[in-house]
Formats: C-alpha cells, structure tokens, sequence
C-alpha cells in the first residue's frame, strides 16, 4: 500500500500520521509497514536537542496506527467520520533501542484475537533486523 491507500484507511493525518508505507498485508492475520524517520519530525525539536529519539510513545502509536489498517482491511471497511478506532490498551511494552533520525522503523503486527469491535495484537517495531521495542496492544472500535 502506498501513502494514498494509507490515507484511505486512516483518520490520522500530519503530523500525526505515522506509517509511510505497506510492505506485506495479510488481513485477518498480519501486517508489516514502516515509518521513515526523519529529523524534520516536529517532536525532535524537544525530544531531545543534544540527542534526538523517537518518543516511546510515538512507537507505540505507529504501533496501533499499523494496527488500524490491518483491522480495516480485514473488516474490509474504511474509516468513517460515524465511528472511532480507539487506541485501548498497551501490555508488556519493553523499549530496546532507541529510534533515532534517520532510521526505518519496521513495525511488524499480528491479530491475536478479535471479539465484539475489540482487536488485541502482538506488536515489534524494528530498526536493521534489531527489535527496537515490542508490545501487546488493544484497540477498540466504537460508534461515535
């Protein structure tokens, strides 16, 4: 999928999109997308000046952005201005390599399950092949 399939499948828009691109999609089962991470990213102005690294929280939510598109290609539906895809859940989240400017950050997730709008997956993002940190999220979709 590239950005403009993305942009159909999710509300997020700059600067608070966070998946450049769909490598392998599996609905029902699995995605694999990835954000380029750049130093014009609005965060690393603060995040820090004399060291800039990607928030863990902004991995987290790449993460769940990943996450959203998998859910609605697999419910082979799109975004809607009538519902929300809510963010619900993080467990077991570990943090293992900073994520710097410059860096490709894979982010690799699959369904575990799926019950009544709630989706929970298992969660890694990747820099070169190394786990930069991984998670078990959970989403939920609810009408607005």
């Amino acid at each position: 999928m590239d950005i403009i399939e993305i942009l159909e499948h999710l509300p997020h828009r700059y600067p608070f999109l966070l998946v450049d691109r769909v490598l392998q999609i599996e609905p029902g089962k699995s995605i694999h997308a990835y954000k380029n991470v750049t130093i014009n990213e609005p965060f690393f102005v603060g995040h820090f000046p004399h060291h800039p690294v990607m928030p863990g929280v902004l991995i987290m939510e790449a993460l769940a952005q990943a996450a959203g598109i998998l859910s609605f290609k697999s419910m082979d539906e799109k975004p809607s201005p009538d519902t929300v895809f809510y963010f619900a859940g993080i467990d077991e989240a570990r943090f293992k390599k900073p994520v710097m400017p410059g860096d490709q950050l894979h982010l690799h997730i699959e369904i575990e399950r799926q019950m009544r709008g709630v989706w929970k997956y298992k969660a890694e993002a990747r820099v070169d092949g190394q786990l930069a940190a991984s998670a078990k999220l959970m989403c939920a979709k609810r009408d607005l």
